[in-house]
């Protein structure tokens, strides 16, 4: 079931000498989905959502952990960016490569010019193992906290932690 851009995920994981898990599972869209799938393996999974500023030339994409609900107007408050919406499908695809409800922080590796900025929830810090899909909902990597942000040093994109609720 390997699609092209889990191989992708995964060629880029292994071509860095990257430590991970991975494990298939039925499509996954929604995280009420994905619980029915995932495996209890200690790791916290993250929900992942891609904005846009108003002007639409700045694209933001926020990783939270799964069980928390995100107040778009609170995000706002707090990232400073002026007034947000959800990027389009479109928009997905040109920065990240991926299509709605795949969306990861393993999409920064298609965005060979770095415009996307990456906000962490501040509370992801205290857990040893996160798990997001290989931008393709069919799928799950766990990456340690530490190989994680080897990763994000890796793509070059801008990020920050900061707290969400």
């Amino acid at each position: 079931m390997e699609s092209e851009k889990i191989k992708k995920v995964l060629d880029f994981l292994d071509g860095k000498g990257f430590v991970y898990d991975y494990y298939e599972h039925p499509e996954a869209p929604t995280i009420a989905i994905a619980k029915e799938f995932w495996r209890q393996d200690g790791s916290k999974h993250c929900k992942n959502l891609f904005f846009r500023n108003h002007k639409g030339n700045r694209h933001y994409l926020v990783a939270l952990d799964c069980e928390r609900d995100l107040d778009i107007h609170d995000l706002e408050q707090r990232l400073h960016q002026g007034k947000l919406s959800f990027a389009s499908p479109q928009r997905m695809e040109k920065y990240l490569g991926i299509t709605p409800g795949s969306v990861s922080p393993f999409g920064l590796i298609n965005d060979e010019e770095n415009h996307v900025h990456l906000f962490l929830d501040e509370n992801l810090r205290k857990y040893d193992l996160l798990s997001f899909h290989p931008n393709d909902n069919r799928a799950t990597v766990v990456i340690s906290k530490a190989e994680f942000a080897r990763y994000l040093q890796e793509v070059g994109n801008t990020f920050e932690y900061i707290q969400m609720y």
